[in-house]
């Protein structure tokens, strides 16, 4: 037998039904395998979004390798403009790669929400090397730029190369393309050649080379951050030295050029409000990030400074025209 609802017994239905649709969850996009910093990025800021109670349901995290991120740039750009459910995990190796041209558009693309915490450069020498100071350093390559071999994880171009030329450009130095430089695959790596004696200089992340601050081995010339840091408060920024740069690999977020301002500034004020959580602050420093906030307009100002200094250093020498 078969039987016919009532009009309102049929709407009652149907409203129950819709009541009863889930609220789409948020998504983030890591443009990269599982396991890299991206993919950490979109997994720990996802699960703990909803952790504390900021979104509705799980953060849907979505890995699209690629380009090294261009592939999800494309995406984005071509298809997912306007969705305000949408973040997409990048850092300063995302910004290094517009500013070279390598994806499908420049950083006004896109809206860039916030970061969150950063690995911070460091540069460091042998602790029985004859270069005792930063200073000692900037004033050896302005005096001659091939006189020390430099050397780190990234290639010519990348960032942990970039980083040593911002310093030395601030400190004088005019023939940038003539400094030495050797990649390693990892600053430990490097670090390991820099004590027999190969290379004179390590570039790159804190984190990367923790434990040989920790054990003496190695003189740390310079921390690239605007304030000292939490876990080596007595290391010397560049900056106290006189030297405004910074060498931050920040891990952060951006979303589609076409999102609303609603959506964006909601966006931004949830990700402020995970920032100053003890639940981020623990995760953030047990994963080796020092915790940086910068957000909204102001994270949106620096990463267009940030695109145009690596820009130019990279034109400067001759990896981009």
């Amino acid at each position: 037998m078969i039987l016919k609802l009532s009009g309102l017994r049929a709407a009652g239905l149907g409203a129950a039904m819709l009541f009863a649709v889930p609220a789409m969850a948020a998504e983030c996009i890591a443009p990269a395998d599982p396991g890299g910093g991206w993919d950490f990025t979109c997994r720990e800021v996802g699960r703990l979004l909803s952790a504390e109670g900021l979104v509705e349901g799980n953060v849907q995290v979505t890995n699209m390798p690629g380009g090294v991120g261009a592939v999800a740039f494309a995406n984005v750009a071509g298809k997912r403009a306007d969705d305000g459910d949408l973040l997409v995990a990048t850092s300063t190796v995302g910004i290094t790669q517009i500013a070279q041209g390598k994806y499908p558009g420049g950083v006004d693309q896109m809206r860039w929400l916030a970061m969150l915490g950063a690995d911070v450069g460091v540069i460091a020498v042998a602790k029985d090397s004859d270069i005792q100071t930063l200073d000692d350093l900037l004033g050896r390559l302005k005096a001659d730029p091939t006189s020390v071999v430099t050397s780190g994880s990234s290639g010519a171009g990348g960032w942990d190369h970039i980083r040593l030329l911002l310093l030395a450009e601030a400190g004088g130095v005019e023939a940038l393309e003539q400094i030495r430089w050797v990649q390693f695959d990892g600053g430990s790596p490097a670090v390991t050649q820099m004590m027999g004696g190969q290379v004179g200089l390590v570039s790159t992340d804190l984190g990367e080379i923790k434990g040989f601050v920790e054990s003496g081995d190695i003189r740390v010339l310079a921390v690239l951050s605007d304030e000292p840091i939490s876990a080596f408060p007595d290391l010397p920024t560049a900056k106290s030295q006189g030297y405004e740069v910074t060498g931050y690999n920040w891990r952060g977020f951006y979303t589609g050029g076409g999102v609303s301002d609603d959506d964006y500034n909601a966006w931004v004020e949830k990700l402020k409000t995970l920032y100053d959580s003890a639940a981020w602050q623990e995760t953030a420093r047990a994963s080796g990030l020092e915790p940086i906030w910068r957000g909204g307009d102001e994270f949106n100002d620096y990463v267009a400074e940030q695109n145009e200094q690596m820009a130019n250093i990279s034109r400067e020498i001759g990896v981009i025209q």
